[in-house]
């Protein structure tokens, strides 16, 4: 956090690779049926959103500590996103091959918040 280069969340690459994975997820959803509007499709879309909300709500408290909180609990939601697109492969809204492009971004994406964990953790313990 202490890097010169960070001025604001914006420039985290966790929240822009958060951001891409939640525009995906909006394209990815407009194309289900309308019935599904107050059902998958808006749980996916709040669950996606809540990642990138949640990195900027930490990075905005401008402390290390309360940052680190906030990227463990958006951790949780690239979960809930693929409990929600394999639900909707399952029930036949969703391709397999857009469901593999989702499920790995989801897993890049905690791949990402995991190590700015690890790393915010090595620098408080210096």
């Amino acid at each position: 956090m202490s890097d010169q280069s960070i001025k604001s969340y914006r420039d985290l690459r966790v929240w822009q690779g958060a951001m891409s994975l939640a525009e995906s997820c909006y394209r990815l959803v407009a194309q289900f049926p309308r019935d599904e509007l107050f059902g998958l499709t808006s749980r996916i879309r709040r669950a996606a959103v809540s990642i990138p909300a949640n990195i900027a709500e930490g990075h905005g408290r401008e402390n290390t500590g309360s940052l680190v909180k906030s990227l463990r609990i958006s951790q949780g939601s690239p979960k809930e996103l693929e409990t929600h697109l394999l639900l909707a492969e399952r029930v036949g809204i969703l391709a397999a091959p857009e469901l593999e492009l989702a499920l790995g971004r989801c897993e890049s994406l905690g791949k990402m918040v995991r190590a700015l964990i690890r790393s915010l953790q090595d620098k408080s313990t210096k």
